[in-house]
């Protein structure tokens, strides 16, 4: 169990649940905004998840408007994500990811530093975490594409083998 894993979430829905509902396999937690240039990163999103979903990996989108870029209602934005990127994994309420009133969650996750030792604010939209069991946070910038191959590493290197 890490601290993580009491951070209390809401779905886009308004359903309540924890951030540890999803810990026992790899989690890639991203920041998402549907109007933002990088959006068709949703669609290597959502590949990713189909290709490991039944392994115990997860996708975890917080959409957020704190680059402007997001559309105003739950509901829209989950109209966007289903009709436009199929999405079909856990999107959660429009977050904050910097600053006072910042997600708690992304408190904790900002800690962890990029690839070039580099912690703090979220840069920009789709800044992306896998959080693999037990909590060890992986931190790529919104740039890096889903299926790039460190990521890919994290997420194959953390989650059981393929049953043939």
């Amino acid at each position: 169990m890490s601290a993580l894993d009491d951070i209390d979430l809401t779905t886009l829905r308004g359903e309540h649940t924890r951030f540890g509902a999803f810990t026992e396999g790899v989690v890639l937690v991203v920041n998402v905004a549907s109007r933002c240039g990088l959006a068709p990163q949703y669609e290597k999103l959502e590949q990713l998840q189909k290709t490991y979903g039944d392994r115990g990996f997860t996708v975890v989108g917080f959409p957020s408007n704190q680059f402007l870029q997001e559309l105003g209602s739950a509901e829209a934005i989950d109209e966007y994500c289903s009709a436009t990127w199929g999405v079909t994994f856990p999107m959660m309420e429009k977050v904050r990811v910097n600053g006072r009133s910042e997600h708690p969650l992304y408190t904790e996750l900002k800690k962890t530093p990029d690839a070039d030792g580099k912690a703090g604010k979220v840069k920009w939209n789709f800044e992306k975490f896998v959080v693999t069991p037990g909590g060890q946070v992986h931190r790529f910038r919104p740039t890096t594409e889903p299926d790039d191959p460190a990521i890919v590493a994290v997420i194959e290197g953390a989650l059981p083998a393929a049953a043939d």
